[in-house]
């Protein structure tokens, strides 16, 4: 139900939106979203302590008060705060902004209701984006779009409301990416590969980081994973860094509406050359960053420590990237990267010699290559590093060819399915020899578990297709002479129809005066 309720509200939107770039519309839109969000459960925090303040059995009950005692005690902050709720100022509460809804100001107001929130709020400071009194919208649009988000939010348990509206935030980012196409691909990673990089890294707590987090979606995955495995809200801390603006402010507000705890670094920042964590040692880390970017290099990296096996080339980020990772993990700390799939093989401008002292040093731990299509913005084929300094599996890396495993979702989009990733997850957590899994076995041309000579036998590629060998095919049983025989006839047969249809195409032409 919660499904068709999101492609209704996304359908209405949509509509909504007339001839307005879907770069500029997403702001609008996300943004109010996010307002209704801190609003309800505001709101829902509200009466629960109208509730509590009036009961005698509570421990919040205030003895004989008055309505305006009460009134008065709801208006204290720490109540709000000591349950991670924002407090919204009377004038920015939802109810203000949809009984303005349809008068010429709207946009105004919802600016200044933003600023009002932000002023309440400091770690909302910057976050909260005010375009909307000069949203290029046609007249009534805005309040339409208002009315239109206050239908989100169903039930009266904030939990429920929260994830309702989570799922929305989250299936419209990635509606605005597909509608963006290559620009808002940069800033959100698909919900399949996610899953893959969380089944196989298992995040249960401790500090979780992504130093080019875009809008967030790897954090979501591990808290959805964390709560799926028994844990709870808060077992990991949350550390991110994103050097656009616009998405440092989706992230921090996607965030934010799951009441999920961050910090993304005081600002939006180059990883690179204004690392907003410096002494960050994390447990685990999970990153999409820019497939092969070539502009990253600043002279100011030279001699960087992160550099620990050898100088990334100054024209490709890749290694830059891997490096990055690697120092930032703790000795028992495991990351997740994707990356092209160039980055097994290539061997331009040092990379090779990098990837072989890695290889060497025993800290890649699994391998996946990807199907292709799984990008909203990029056709370019993707794989997934997986990285450990500690290894439970010494002296052999895994390797894992699941391109084959993609389903079609669309006619331009491909996607991993939950049953693939599950498979996934369990071959690696078999190899890692993890308790409950039975023994893990190779599958010709699915997985292989590779020792490290072997692969320096193959100049340190590590490429899953060069080790897990070809599938095996059930044989029919059908003679080599009479499968020859069928396939020559139907051969011959297609042959014909061809030579009928090349007839067909030079009358026509014949006929229009091209003749050839």
């Amino acid at each position: 139900m919660l499904d068709d309720i999101k492609k209704t509200l996304w359908a209405t939107a949509d509509k909504l939106r007339a001839n307005m770039d879907a770069a500029e519309y997403k702001h609008l839109v996300l943004g109010l979203i996010f307002v209704k969000y801190i609003s309800d459960t505001f709101a829902a925090r509200r009466a629960e302590l109208t509730t509590r303040l009036t009961n005698p059995e509570d421990e919040y009950f205030y003895g004989d008060a008055d309505p305006a005692d009460i009134e008065a005690e709801l208006e204290d902050r720490d109540y709000y705060k000591e349950v991670n709720v924002f407090w919204v100022p009377e004038g920015a509460r939802w109810e203000s902004l949809r009984n303005a809804a349809k008068q010429p100001d709207i946009g105004k107001r919802i600016d200044d209701a933003l600023t009002l929130i932000e002023a309440e709020n400091p770690k909302l400071k910057g976050i909260l984006d005010k375009r909307y009194a000069r949203a290029q919208l046609p007249d009534g649009k805005l309040g339409e779009l208002v009315d239109l988000v206050s239908t989100i939010g169903f039930g009266d348990d904030p939990a429920v409301a929260r994830d309702v509206l989570g799922q929305v935030y989250e299936y419209f980012l990635g509606m605005f990416a597909s509608a963006e196409g290559k620009r808002g691909g940069q800033f959100y990673t698909p919900a399949s590969i996610v899953k893959t990089l969380v089944a196989i890294l298992a995040p249960h707590e401790g500090k979780v980081y992504d130093p080019c987090c875009g809008s967030g979606g790897m954090f979501v995955q591990s808290e959805k994973f964390i709560e799926a495995h028994g844990g709870k809200l808060g077992d990991v801390s949350i550390y991110g860094q994103e050097a656009n603006p616009t998405t440092w402010r989706l992230a921090a507000m996607n965030l934010a509406i799951r009441g999920i705890d961050y910090n993304l670094g005081r600002e939006p920042a180059d990883t690179f050359t204004r690392n907003q964590h410096p002494d960050l040692r994390a447990d685990y880390i999970l990153a999409n960053p820019p497939f092969n970017i070539s502009d990253w290099w600043h002279g100011s990296l030279e001699g960087d420590p992160r550099w620990e096996f050898g100088d990334p080339p100054h024209g490709n980020a890749n290694y830059a990237w891997l490096q990055h990772m690697l120092h930032h993990l703790k000795p028992t700390g495991r990351a997740g990267i994707v990356l092209a799939n160039g980055s097994m093989s290539s061997s331009q401008n040092n990379e090779g010699v990098i990837r072989a002292a890695m290889v060497d040093a025993d800290v890649v731990e699994v391998m996946v290559a990807l199907p292709g299509q799984l990008f909203f913005n990029t056709q370019i084929p993707a794989c997934l590093w997986f990285l450990a300094k500690q290894k439970t599996r010494k002296g052999e890396v895994l390797f894992i060819d699941a391109r084959k495993q993609g389903r079609m979702i669309s006619r331009v989009q491909a996607e991993l399915t939950d049953e693939t990733i599950a498979r996934i997850e369990a071959v690696v957590a078999a190899w890692r020899g993890e308790p409950g899994c039975e023994a893990y076995e190779d599958v010709k041309g699915f997985c292989r578990s590779v020792p490290l000579a072997e692969i320096a036998q193959h100049g340190h590629v590590l490429t899953p297709g060069r080790y897990v060998g070809a599938e095996e095919v059930e044989d029919d049983d059908e003679a080599f002479a009479d499968k020859m025989q069928k396939l020559t006839e139907k051969l011959g047969e297609q042959m014909a129809k061809g030579a009928e249809l090349d007839a067909v195409i030079r009358a026509k032409l014949g006929g229009l005066g091209y003749e050839f």
